[in-house]
């Protein structure tokens, strides 16, 4: 692909913009990588707009990292550009745009090895640019794109900053669990377009450190509840080879045994191969991770674990990922067991730590209630929203 692509078709743009497919680049610093810069400034505008931080935008080397990897998911990026920077880029030794050459951004993405039914697509449009039908125009054109692939469900997020009390200013989920605000950008151009708000995850924050006495007295009793059946194991960036199937079997678990609410999203299968990518894809972003697991010491197998990724250029801050109790496993305690060494494990690893980030399903009232015990308090809410333009062929996702 060339360092500046030329123009996309028409897609009903302002006049003065146009929409070119990111051009991509190996090192965030090259000048094609133009846009993934764009992308990542667009990202870290929003945020800040949406929580009043940037502690979970984008930075240029995620945006890199995630077009490298597409083993598992194909991804497409596009920009809207304003036309006279695109116009000045062409030619020998001409200037790419610059950032706030970029008002908007679409992301795309279509899994291949599972769930081949659904297609994500994602739209970002800069404030100063909004409600001049650019969001429309991406949207439209990314639903185009995946239904021209044969996906028969779309799904898109979006993130809010506060979750509004009932009425008629707030949209509930199809769960009955968790609402957004009616006049969000975002939520308002998802109904436009047929959207339904199939779940809602509610974004907790947690100050760093815990205090002490606070894990110390959840950790004892979820001891004392696991008994010597279950033992926790922590891993710091890496997943040892002896292990990487059972953690393959954890994260696969995640798409089946996780609620996902009214989403369409059935199995997505792990093996240890896809472990390692995901290590591999972490580094490249320049993060760390800390894993603690429970295993079962009878059958020597995995139970339960818990994830806690580290960006390492942004050390206050970490991001609380997968959580999971296998079902079989359920009821010991595993889930305050394995969170309390992990958090443990952050306190000595990162001790410059100042706060976690988490989301968890409004219906998952038993995932919430161990986050509310260690700390976590109520920062806002994470949006799903699904809309079905065809049938799914025989044993594609699950029923909605």
């Amino acid at each position: 692909m060339s360092s500046v692509t030329a123009p996309s078709p028409e897609i009903g743009l302002p006049p003065g913009l146009v929409l070119v497919e990111a051009p991509h680049a190996d090192d965030v610093d090259a000048p094609d990588a133009w846009a993934y810069r764009a992308v990542a400034d667009i990202d870290d505008e929003i945020e800040r707009e949406t929580h009043g931080h940037a502690d979970m935008a984008l930075a240029p080397r995620d945006v890199l990292s995630g077009m490298q990897h597409q083993e598992y998911a194909h991804k497409q990026r596009f920009v809207v550009v304003r036309a006279d920077a695109l116009d000045a880029a062409h030619g020998p030794g001409a200037a790419r745009p610059a950032v706030d050459d970029v008002v908007a951004h679409l992301f795309l993405c279509r899994p291949v090895t599972s769930n081949t039914h659904l297609g994500e697509l994602y739209p970002f449009v800069r404030a100063t640019a909004r409600r001049r039908g650019i969001g429309a125009a991406l949207l439209a054109l990314g639903e185009r794109l995946h239904t021209d692939a044969g996906r028969s469900v779309l799904y898109s997020a979006t993130a809010h900053g506060s979750e509004p009390p009932a009425g008629p200013g707030a949209i509930e989920a199809t769960t009955g669990s968790g609402r957004v605000p009616a006049d969000a950008p975002g939520a308002r151009l998802a109904l436009a377009h047929g959207y339904a708000l199939e779940q809602v995850d509610r974004h907790s924050e947690l100050d760093l450190p815990v205090p002490p006495d606070v894990l110390g007295r959840h950790g004892a009793q979820a001891r004392a509840v696991a008994g010597d059946a279950y033992r926790t194991l922590t891993w710091t960036d890496e997943v040892p080879d002896a292990w990487a199937d059972d953690v393959a079997v954890l994260f696969t678990r995640m798409s089946t045994d996780a609620p996902v609410g009214g989403v369409d999203y059935g199995e997505d299968p792990w093996d240890a191969h896809r472990v390692r990518t995901w290590v591999d894809q972490l580094r490249g972003r320049g993060y760390g991770f800390l894993m603690t697991v429970a295993e079962h010491v009878p059958t020597r197998t995995l139970a339960a674990f818990t994830v806690l990724e580290l960006p390492r250029d942004r050390p206050a801050v970490v991001h609380q990922e997968d959580t999971l109790v296998l079902r079989e496993h359920r009821g010991r305690r595993l889930g305050m067991l394995v969170k309390v060494a992990n958090l443990e494990a952050l306190r000595d690893a990162l001790p410059e730590g100042r706060r976690v980030h988490t989301g968890n399903a409004e219906e998952n009232t038993h995932m919430l209630a161990i986050n509310v015990a260690l700390g976590f308090r109520p920062a806002g809410t994470w949006a799903s929203w699904q809309k079905r333009v065809g049938a799914a062929g025989p044993g594609e996702g699950k029923t909605a």
